[in-house]
């Protein structure tokens, strides 16, 4: 990776200019970038911008509740190797045969330097990035099947997002270089949304974005509705061909947006938005 290179934003993704410091910062200290956020924020997306746009391949390694550091190391095929000397196969002779290589071996024999994107680190046992500190911090691990030590090639520019499930260990974050991505203002949504829809009328997108925000300023939902489902939304706006009109009234309060099965993802949160229409309507 050369110390040269350094991300811009791209066509693609609006890069707010401190969260391109930010991974300018993690290329610079040759440290993780730790990335959190509220869901649909664009985490893992970025992760694909900046491969894209500093030319890099990009691997991602996704997290689920069991995920094991392990995997992203190697793991042996005991089962594989047992069931081929039943069979008498020839490649039980050679360990090397059964040896699965995780998504860090492949970043760290990469014959050039790649993006390594480890997505939602907050969703495995506490555990988990304590034992990925050392492979981070040294760039090798020990495969002790093989008796071989696996040294890194290039230093891999490696993004670990995190959704807040769980607090992440001090050593931990301590290795990371560290950036929390707000969520966007009506100013930064706006761009954003001219990325994915350079067509749409502005009278729409004002109109949208003011009931959007209106729905995420309800205090006590259970779930605010993120970028990701505020452009699903639109586009069922565009395909229904859903009037301005609809999304206005006198008071805006006093109106249910259409579709909005898009945004609020709970029983509780339609319940509360409802009932707060109702109460606004009967007031007027």
């Amino acid at each position: 990776m050369h110390a040269s290179q350094r991300f811009e934003g791209s066509d693609n993704y609006v890069a707010t200019d401190d969260l391109k410091l930010a991974v300018n910062a993690a290329l610079t200290l040759a440290r993780p970038l730790l990335i959190k956020g509220e869901p649909g924020t664009g985490k893992t997306m970025l992760a694909e911008e900046v491969a894209s746009a500093l030319n890099m391949p990009l691997l991602q390694w996704h997290i689920k509740s069991t995920t094991k550091a392990q995997q992203g190391l190697y793991e042996y095929d005991a089962v594989s190797r047992l069931r081929d000397s039943q069979l008498g196969d020839e490649r039980v002779r050679d360990i090397h045969n059964y040896i699965v290589k995780g998504v860090l071996w492949q970043a760290f024999t990469a014959p050039e330097p790649v993006v390594l994107l480890i997505d939602e680190i907050d969703k495995a046992d506490i555990e988990f990035p304590n034992d990925l500190l050392r492979e981070l911090d040294r760039m090798e691990f020990y495969v002790y099947e093989t008796r071989e030590m696996v040294v890194a090639k290039h230093r891999p520019l490696v993004i670990i997002t995190s959704n807040n499930e769980k607090e992440l260990p001090d050593a931990f974050l301590r290795r990371c270089f560290f950036h929390y991505i707000k969520f966007p203002d009506r100013e930064t949504m706006a761009e954003i949304v001219k990325v994915h829809y350079p067509k749409l009328k502005q009278e729409l997108l004002a109109a949208a974005l003011e009931s959007f925000f209106q729905l995420r300023d309800v205090a006590g939902l259970k779930k605010k509705p993120s970028t990701s489902e505020f452009l699903d939304w639109l586009k069922l706006l565009l395909a229904e061909d859903i009037p301005v009109e609809a999304l206005r009234s006198q008071d805006a309060k006093t109106i249910v947006p259409p579709l909005h099965g898009a945004l609020l993802k709970n029983e509780q949160d339609v319940h509360l938005f409802e009932r707060l229409v109702a109460m606004a309507r009967h007031n007027r």
